[in-house]
């Protein structure tokens, strides 16, 4: 059995010959005395437990799991938080309106009451991590089948979560969760404190906090304002609570310190945030099927969506409101799905993984014991993949088509539990309370909604989904479509949306007012979401089966990867677990002839203004600053910095985290990857790796000169 013993043993031996490398890692914060002397000679002024402590005051009490999908950090003795504006995005385009276009225009609270609300935005505060592999793997070996040690481990995991409840009653509003390393041979039990008030200070206007939009995004140089500003509330109490009036701001345990030094290239920098995904294990067959498969279908889905949502979104203000945040949420990753193939192709990742698997192989081949322990590991995982090829194609068509790509789909499906109450199931709940939970979610989605571009979408995605996918994973709703309608996907969507309730506010309201089982029942978009949801049901549960044939191939994998290259140091892949990443600013080379500084200023973005042009569309007011070189005590020499470059290793997940310096000040904010390294998430590349972030004397110098906030900086502790 693999020990966690190996991991750490191996990674204590052989950090100090790795140090050329030591930018790469994600590291987990209670094995950071490992790498405190290559940080030292980086730069680094603080110690391990100035980062990490249970039970003092550290680093990582600063720092959020903000909204479940980004970082943020607490700037200020008043629970402000800071993140990036693409974080924020969805909550600001929520408050926006016509009226009051704060993607537009930003947003600026002058007092506490200014400060929006904004229901089931929450942070994650980490109170602790601690090492369970023993506890959780004691009674695990070698004779068990998958599925054995699967229900094995999840009872180990159960009963150790349910111990260390009785040990954190004390803490409001807790969770405790046991999370796996190292494809499942190691885990840690996880305990986090969440506070669900938290409210929308500021943020600067998309011109500022999105510049260069789409065709700036993963570029460098870049030149974007990305943050917002939001605020943590607590019981008067002292306690997490729901949203009240009554609330006051946080009085946290730990606030970030933020210097106007800056930086010089070569200093010391760290990132501490919650990197959501990476697969640096990943086999060749793993990345074939990305190639092949999941990047080029996202790639066409999504183009084909996005570029029908922009026509209507540049034809009417309301209409970009309600999509801004849809069509963020889809570009991002379609354009890094771009230049990941682009990159895994460029840097031959394929290539460099199958010579690893052909040397594991050999390996293996050379040693008995060995051989009864790895020989399966890599053809468990090919046959794996082979065996879902098909699978996988037609999933996501389904998932990107439909349950994505058609908007009354997914609302559709909201409604089921009525329809089952409605055919007798009392067992889903009483009806005031599903009527209820309805007409929230009506004000929600038809807030966000514009019926004509769900419709020209909807044909799109049918219309593609019909001619690119086997028939055998067709929901059943297309037979229908294929008898009525003669595959007539305009005129089956138009019937759809001439008579259903679900893409009409007021017909559904009304619906709502006197709920009837054949109304829901012979609704097209209803029967339509019924069957979407059920072939994707029944696709995802054909894949769990094939994808449990693989995890054991994953596991021994990794172990004999470890066994084998002793050279080598490990670390888990990211799963959205505080981590933290170490190195220094600096330029790098793209291609040859081609140097990128580490930083950019104000005057990139008058360079780069493009009038009548949204991407690049430069505010009045910067202009004015720019001109009269008024940037207050935030400027250099004339200069205003606006973005630098590190070689942290990041993704998804980390956006929002502080890039902080040796002293443990806050000297900027990560918000992007660079596009000549889009494959790092299975393969880093040392050379290219970059961390694009915004510059904090640039997000000072917007809230105070650009829009008089000053008392938002007046909050927090400014190191000059």
């Amino acid at each position: 059995m693999f020990k966690k013993i190996s991991i750490i043993t191996i990674s204590l031996i052989l950090f100090f010959n790795i140090s050329s490398r030591a930018d790469e890692g994600m590291w987990l914060l209670t094995l950071l005395n490992k790498n405190y002397d290559e940080m030292k000679a980086q730069g680094f002024k603080l110690t391990p437990e100035d980062i990490y402590s249970v039970n003092n005051a550290s680093l990582k009490d600063a720092i959020v799991i903000f909204g479940g999908f980004c970082t943020g950090e607490i700037i200020s003795e008043k629970g402000l938080i800071l993140t990036n504006h693409h974080c924020g995005y969805g909550r600001i385009q929520e408050h926006s309106t016509t009226g009051h276009n704060y993607l537009k225009d930003g947003f600026w609270a002058a007092t506490h009451e200014d400060e929006l609300p904004n229901p089931g935005l929450f942070v994650k505060f980490l109170i602790k991590m601690e090492d369970v592999t023993e506890e959780v793997l004691k009674n695990v070996n070698d004779g068990m089948s998958e599925t054995e040690r699967a229900e094995e481990i999840k009872k180990a995991k159960q009963k150790v979560e349910q111990k260390s409840m009785k040990d954190y009653q004390s803490i409001d509003n807790y969770e405790i969760i046991v999370q796996s390393f190292f494809n499942s041979n190691d885990y840690y039990l996880i305990v986090y404190q969440i506070y669900n008030d938290v409210r929308y200070v500021g943020s600067p206007p998309s011109s500022i906090g999105k510049f260069g939009h789409d065709t700036d995004n993963w570029m460098w140089p870049r030149h974007t304002g990305d943050f917002s500003l939001f605020r943590v509330y607590m019981s008067p109490d002292g306690k997490p609570a729901d949203y009240s009036t009554k609330n006051i701001p946080l009085k946290p345990k730990y606030s970030l310190p933020i210097s106007l030094k800056g930086y010089q290239k070569g200093d010391f920098a760290m990132v501490l945030g919650f990197p959501g995904r990476t697969d640096r294990y990943m086999t060749s067959y793993a990345i074939e099927e990305a190639l092949n498969i999941t990047n080029p279908n996202r790639i066409l889905i999504r183009g084909l969506k996005q570029d029908i949502m922009m026509v209507d979104m540049e034809a009417d203000e309301a209409i970009y409101i309600k999509y801004a945040a849809k069509f963020s949420r889809s570009s991002n990753f379609w354009k890094y799905s771009i230049g990941q193939s682009k990159d895994l192709k460029k840097l031959n990742v394929l290539g460099k993984k199958q010579e690893l698997e052909k040397r594991f192989t050999k390996w293996v081949g050379e040693d008995k014991s060995r051989l009864a322990k790895y020989s399966q590991a890599l053809p468990m995982i090919e046959n794996a993949y082979k065996e879902r090829k098909d699978l996988v194609h037609g999933q996501q068509y389904l998932s990107e088509c439909m349950l994505r790509g058609m908007e009354f789909i997914a609302f559709a499906h909201r409604a089921n539990k009525l329809y089952q109450y409605l055919q007798g199931n009392d067992g889903v709940g009483n009806k005031e309370d599903l009527v209820k939970k309805l007409r929230a979610a009506s004000e929600k989605f038809f807030k966000n909604y514009n019926s004509p571009t769900d419709k020209k979408v909807s044909i799109a995605m049918l219309d593609l989904y019909y001619k690119n996918v086997d028939a055998k994973y067709y929901p059943t709703f297309l037979s229908n479509v294929k008898k009525t309608y003669d595959n007539d996907f305009d005129k089956y969507i138009s019937n759809i949306f001439a008579n259903s309730i679900f893409v009409d506010k007021e017909k559904f309201d009304k619906f709502l007012n006197d709920p009837q089982l054949e109304t829901i029942k012979n609704d097209l978009a209803f029967t339509a979401s019924q069957s979407v949801f059920e072939k994707n049901k029944e696709l995802r549960k054909q894949l769990g089966e094939i994808n449990e044939k693989m995890v054991k191939g994953k596991r021994l994998y990794l172990a004999g990867l470890i066994e084998m290259d002793k050279s080598k140091f490990f670390y888990p892949d990211a799963n959205f677990t505080m981590r933290l990443t170490y190195g220094t600013v600096g330029d790098y080379s793209p291609k040859d002839g081609v140097i990128f500084q580490h930083f950019t200023t104000l005057e990139g973005i008058m360079e780069k203004e493009d009038p009548g042009n949204w991407e690049f569309d430069v505010h009045p007011k910067l202009k004015e600053l720019y001109e009269k070189k008024d940037y207050g005590q935030y400027g250099v020499d004339g200069v205003m910095p606006v973005c630098f470059t590190t070689n942290n290793d990041i993704t998804g997940g980390n956006s929002g985290s502080p890039v902080i310096n040796g002293k443990g000040e806050l000297i900027g904010l990560a918000f992007d990857g660079n596009w000549e390294a889009m494959s790092g998430d299975i393969a880093f590349e040392n050379d290219l790796q970059k961390c694009i972030n915004v510059d904090i004397r640039y997000v000072l110098f917007i809230m105070d000169k650009f829009a008089g906030a000053k008392h938002l900086v007046d909050e927090m502790n400014i190191v000059k």
